[in-house]
């Protein structure tokens, strides 16, 4: 906790850090420039307090890693850029946690106040820029409004439902003085997180779970936002039924208990997806209804009364028009429901998933899982690690192919045990995501699954990993595509590979001029050893793993299908 100052007179540069000393944040991800300078010059010496800032290699890398660090930490993140093209390096960042939900502090710097408008060196109208993607935003140009300014961004981004605030300080006035007073944001006259629940709502839904007689439940990131991993559980074992998990839900829900019933989405399991349109009553908590778990809107949830618990009163009856909307946050939610819900179980509906599974299993998982001839597959790569991890560790994906083997074949333990760009897809958010991740949690292995096209886009991060030493274990599945198009082209357009081949470096060279050990696979009878060094190495650690260079993740809904169409297997006429 950061000592109580009153009244003291300093600049505004030392304002701003003392307030996040208040704020009592640890950890900031940056990179400085000409307008940042007094922030930096006062985050020298500032006396004998633990300040602790990352200077990674790109301002995007900054971004992604402050938003791994709040996911896997639960606080909020801090992420530093000078103004013009070191704040508009930012924005992919901010999008990214904007859609994700996770609160970040962007502070960015901003030319001298009496020069904004004029086209001055490095001057970008970064608040123009950022409105779209930021919870909030403001520019401060008066040093004594920083403390009051810093305290509403950290309330306002780690409340209701939690997001990115941008806060972009002038040169000026981060060398004006003033005294300073810091008081914690608890409240704000036109913005009230809080919201009280509707006992008549709690009431209607426990009668329509009490009645269910196939009742799924939709778990998405908000369980794991609100803290209600152990509500869910309670809830799940008392009432039996089964859980499916949204990509950005992953690990709110152990993947290994007998109550799980898979992935939802396009590369999601089997039963869930089909079994979304046999279900009576769908429970979704704190996701969107996505598209990508939605498929066709007009033919999604048939049969189904849907219950949506959501914070964002914006989400709700946005995509799907639901039946009960409980407008409250999950924990509370779920804490009223679990006293007036039946203790219950379902074994007829459950074996159906069971059977949907075996079916998965023999069509797609021992294909993909188990192989025993042919090129490596990305299946047996997460398969084997995740068995060897025992789930306990974190993991960070990158985005494309890799990423959805990933969600699918590794068995999530630990509640914020996936760190993975969601809703806007980010390739190169992995490498500077395991960098954020690892620095909130050094005492946990992070190993990052990374396709070969998404590491190129920042990896540039390894310097970060190499001046810290981060012993984080990354994994690049190599298929020498950008895999994920590469499907769709192969599926969609004839087989027409526009610009989606990739004629590659050596990677093993590039990571040992960054001082990482590093290794390539080619073979499956290397590919155990080669993993078990890896995990067994105390320093940073690349294994490159040359795969299936043509393969796809299945199953897939394609676009515009209903989520019980879905594909299991290729034929010549992509049959199901």
């Amino acid at each position: 906790m950061a000592k109580t100052r009153k009244k003291e007179k300093i600049t505004g540069a030392k304002a701003l850090l003392y307030s996040l000393l208040e704020e009592e944040v640890e950890t900031i991800f940056g990179y400085p420039g000409g307008a940042i300078m007094p922030i930096y010059n006062e985050l020298y010496d500032i006396e004998d307090e633990k300040l602790n800032h990352i200077l990674t290699r790109h301002e995007q890398g900054a971004a992604h890693a402050a938003q791994a660090y709040a996911m896997v930490t639960g606080k909020t993140g801090v992420c530093f850029a000078t103004s013009g093209p070191g704040a508009t390096n930012l924005i992919t960042g901010i999008a990214n946690a904007f859609l994700d939900s996770v609160p970040v502090v962007f502070i960015t710097a901003q030319v001298t106040s009496t020069l904004i408008g004029s086209d001055a060196f490095q001057e970008t109208d970064i608040l123009g820029i950022s409105m779209p993607v930021t919870k909030w935003n403001y520019q401060i140009k008066q040093a004594e409004k920083i403390p009051e300014i810093i305290s509403k961004a950290f309330y306002i981004a780690s409340s209701g439902r939690p997001g990115p605030v941008l806060i972009d300080i002038t040169k000026d006035a981060q060398l004006q003085t003033l005294a300073f007073n810091y008081q914690k944001c608890t409240s704000l006259r036109s913005y009230n997180p809080n919201i009280p629940l509707n006992p008549a709502d709690i009431e209607s839904a426990a009668i329509l779970i009490n009645h269910a007689r196939k009742p799924l439940i939709l778990a998405g990131h908000g369980i794991l936002i609100s803290k209600a991993g152990k509500e869910l559980m309670a809830f799940v074992e008392k009432t039996g039924i089964p859980v499916a998990s949204t990509l950005l839900g992953l690990s709110a829900f152990p993947v290994k208990h007998p109550l799980y019933a898979g992935l939802l989405g396009m590369h999601g399991n089997y039963g869930p997806n089909v079994k979304t349109n046999e279900a009576d009553l769908l429970i979704a908590i704190g996701m969107r209804f996505d598209d990508r778990v939605t498929g066709d809107l007009k033919r999604y949830a048939i049969n189904a009364n849907i219950i949506h618990i959501e914070i964002d009163r914006s989400e709700l009856n946005k995509n799907v028009e639901v039946d009960i909307e409980i407008h409250g946050d999950a924990k509370e939610v779920l804490k009223a429901l679990i006293d007036q819900v039946k203790a219950n179980s379902y074994p007829e509906w459950l074996s159906e998933f069971k059977l949907c599974n075996k079916t998965e299993t023999d069509k797609v998982i021992k294909r993909e899982c188990y192989p025993s001839r042919g090129e490596i597959r990305m299946g047996e790569i997460v398969s084997l690690i995740s068995e060897k991890t025992q789930g306990e560790a974190i993991i960070i994906t990158d985005v494309g192919q890799h990423q959805m083997a990933t969600a699918r074949y590794y068995k999530f333990k630990n509640p914020n045990s996936l760190i993975t760009s969601g809703g806007l897809g980010t390739m190169g958010f992995g490498l500077p995501a395991a960098v954020g991740a690892k620095v909130g949690k050094p005492n946990v292995p992070v190993i990052a699954f990374i396709g070969d096209g998404g590491f190129q886009m920042t990896i540039q991060e390894l310097g970060t990993i190499l001046q810290y030493q981060l012993p984080v274990k990354i994994i690049i599945l190599n298929n020498s595509f950008l895999g994920m198009v590469r499907q769709w082209q192969d599926m969609f357009f004839d087989k027409r590979y526009a610009s989606t081949e990739l004629v590659n470096p050596d990677f093993v060279k590039i990571a040992e001029g960054f001082d990482i050990s590093a290794r390539r696979v080619k073979e499956r009878k290397t590919l155990e050893i080669s993993i078990d060094e890896m995990l067994s190495c105390k320093k940073p650690c690349l294994l490159e793993i040359m795969v299936e260079k043509e393969g796809n993740i299945l199953p897939m809904i394609e676009p515009g299908s209903s989520v019980s169409e879905i594909t299991l297997c290729l034929s010549v006429n992509k049959d199901l």
